[in-house]
């Protein structure tokens, strides 16, 4: 999965052959804390069939339905804390004008947006700016009947229970703690483990229960909650209708099951029943199966994804956060993706890694670019700009994978980003500002085709390693290895061949865009005194300063100073991109054998620890152009026309609801838990 970095990349204000922007989708006048709030939009929805139209509406009706999933697996307060701030926000009988409230307005924000407690992408917890005892006031005004009050709980209970979770720093101040020697389940805040079970017993727990020698082996644990019985063994519940998180799941089948006669084809419907069976068990079996007949479905025009998927929130890489999309293909733009996917094998057969790392049969590769219709889950409202999928190693050596760019979200990205400032102050020269300005957007839609559809389906892993062997370091490591295949292979001349890159100079936008942005510009993310934990972020500074340190010596890159400021400057094009290759032989030789220490050592030396001055003079030179380092989306809004017998007649679209508005509906209509 590719998360979006358009935020801190640096392209110019658009040029005479660009389209103007249009500011009602790039951007809303809502931004808080480090945080700007966009629209995209569903371009070609209106030229949808009705059938179209409707399974769309009832399939984003299943996206919404599983958000409060996300809140709790996140951390096992904030439903309840969620629900006492908005009961506050909206029964509050003081000045809306005053600073308590408008710190409370904050901070529910951040809370909606990070879907808990915790940075959405950093995994610090955030403080509110106002007082506990501010709080407790206000509290005073809201009817107890609207409050998260436990059997038996007063008031006052309850905030000697939430208050210091929301304002002690010391109490789950990380909700996935990777710092290497941790015990990282004891020190992480999410909800995928009970209470007091240590890294040392989940890992015992989950390494008993893989059978040996399985050549199709599930994702142990990727549904469930690991818990205690009452005697003490540890004991898995299971995500499922019945099962843990059901009353939401309930909902999210029922939904799916109204969008099934609408399908575009037989073979969704097929996938939609298989999806509701491993709702409606668990069975990871089962998932498989659905994840093959999915992956295979290709004819149809709206896809969706909607389950437990990608694995960064926890920090043993075991457990699936919940996420949905539901988009149809961009047939004009997927042309691009289709290019590259017809010509899997060749990719495979010339990358750079050891042969014995290689696929010797690719299968199953598809790729397509996407219009997003919604988001949810894990991927709203901040998002990935592209998805490959299904995760599972032994299903993407023998049936393949299906891989997405989701163009609309990239389009509002990179409309956002043109004219932002970060070229004049980042940005060596004139002339390397020049490059990106031409090749800018159009090399980071290649580099991210490259990296999902070609690159985390590259590789094979041997036949005796365990897929989950790099543990901690596996999503770092899985990232890496795709933005590196990407990167390799966006200099080579294929892609001219294939009519993809309109010159052999223009890759070189996306190296000096990802140098800069590993080396230095991702750092507006990070606070001052904290090291790298977001496994994407890690990623791309262990990419750059790797190929920085290995290139010193021919001064492959350099970092200089110019009147008193530090800016990448790639002296060598050609040398970086086999350093590129270098490194990323290294780590499919890591994924490829399991080898844990390697793994540990490249992200530990390379990918975490920050250079506190280098972090301090980016962070100064950043917040003069007054700029937020995040993006995040407000869905568009679906009203199904129904005639008097309550058939729908026509789905239209409404761009106009606010974020706040957005929120608190979702909080009022799709609460399942």
């Amino acid at each position: 999965m590719v998360l979006a970095t358009a935020s801190v990349a640096a392209h110019s204000p658009a040029t005479a052959q660009q389209a103007p922007a249009e500011p009602a989708f790039a951007y809303t006048d809502e931004s808080f804390a480090d945080i700007q709030m966009l629209r995209y939009k569903v371009e070609g929805f209106e030229g949808l069939t009705l059938k179209q139209k409707t399974y769309i509406y009832y399939l984003q009706e299943a996206a919404l339905h599983g958000r409060d999933i996300l809140f709790d697996q996140n951390g096992r307060y904030n439903l309840r804390i969620r629900q006492l701030l908005e009961a506050v926000y909206t029964h509050y009988n003081g000045s809306h004008t005053d600073a308590f409230y408008t710190q409370l307005g904050e901070y529910l924000k951040r809370v909606w947006f990070s879907s808990g407690i915790h940075h959405h992408y950093g995994s610090e917890k955030f403080l509110p700016a106002f007082k506990p005892e501010q709080l407790r006031q206000a509290l005073q005004s809201v009817s107890p009947a609207l409050l998260p009050l436990q059997a038996g709980q007063s008031v006052d209970d309850m905030c000697r229970e939430l208050f210091p979770v929301m304002f002690d720093p010391s109490v789950m101040p990380m909700r996935v703690n990777q710092k290497d020697g941790d015990d990282l389940l004891l020190t992480s805040a999410c909800n995928y483990y009970a209470p007091g079970i240590t890294q040392q017993e989940a890992e015992t727990f989950y390494a008993q229960r893989k059978a040996p020698a399985d050549p199709h082996p599930v994702m142990t644990g990727m549904n469930s909650r690991l818990e205690r019985d009452p005697w003490g063994s540890l004991t898995e519940n299971v995500w499922r209708t019945g099962g843990l998180y059901g009353g939401a799941i309930s909902r999210i089948v029922d939904n799916l099951l109204k969008a099934r006669p609408y399908a575009d084809t037989p073979e969704q419907q097929h996938v939609i029943d298989l999806l509701v069976q491993v709702y409606r068990t668990g069975d990871l079996r089962l998932f498989d199966t659905y994840s093959i007949s999915w992956l295979k479905e290709t004819e149809g025009l709206v896809d969706f994804t909607n389950y437990f998927t990608e694995t960064y929130g926890d920090p043993l890489g075991l457990k699936a956060s919940w996420e949905a999309i539901v988009n149809f293909k961009n047939v004009a733009a997927t042309r691009r993706a289709q290019a590259l996917s017809d010509n899997a094998q060749w990719f495979e057969d010339h990358s750079p890694v050891a042969p014995e790392f290689r696929k010797e049969k690719v299968k199953g590769v598809s790729a397509k670019v996407i219009t997003a219709a919604i988001l949810g889950g894990d991927l709203y409202p901040s998002t990935a700009i592209g998805i490959n999928l299904p995760n599972s190693d032994w299903v993407r050596r023998e049936h393949g994978s299906k891989s997405v760019t989701i163009g609309n979200l990239t389009d509002a990205y990179n409309k956002a980003a043109h004219g932002n400032g970060m070229d004049r102050e980042f940005v060596i020269d004139d002339a390397t500002r020049h490059l990106l300005a031409q090749y800018g957007d159009l090399c980071d839609d290649l580099h991210t085709d490259l990296h999902e559809c070609l690159g985390h389906g590259s590789g094979r892993l041997l036949p005796t390693t365990d897929p989950d062997s790099l543990r901690s370091y596996a999503s770092t490591i899985e990232e890496a290895r795709a933005d590196l295949f990407g990167l390799y292979y966006l200099a080579d001349d294929k892609m001219l061949e294939l009519g993809l890159t309109p010159n052999a100079e223009a890759y070189k936008s996306q190296y000096y865009s990802y140098m800069m942005n590993g080396l230095m510009t991702q750092l507006v993310r990070i606070k001052p005194g904290l090291q790298i934990e977001e496994a994407h972020m890690r990623n791309r500074a262990l990419i750059a300063r790797w190929v920085l340190e290995k290139g010193r010596d021919k001064r492959v890159v350099e970092m200089v100073k110019r009147k008193g400021k530090t800016y990448v400057q790639v002296n060598d094009y050609a040398a970086l991109r086999g350093l590129f290759g270098s490194l990323l032989a290294e780590v499919q030789r890591i994924k490829s054998e399991g080898d844990y220490e390697a793994a540990r050592r490249l992200v530990e030396d390379y990918g975490v620890k920050v250079d506190a001055n280098l972090h301090k003079e980016v962070l100064a030179r950043y917040e003069r152009l007054q700029l937020k380092p995040y993006k995040g989306f407000i869905n568009p809004v679906y009203h199904a026309v129904r005639d008097a017998q309550g058939h729908i007649t026509n789905v239209t679209l409404d761009y106009t609801e606010s974020y706040d508005e957005q929120m608190l509906r979702y909080s009022r209509d799709y609460s399942g838990l």
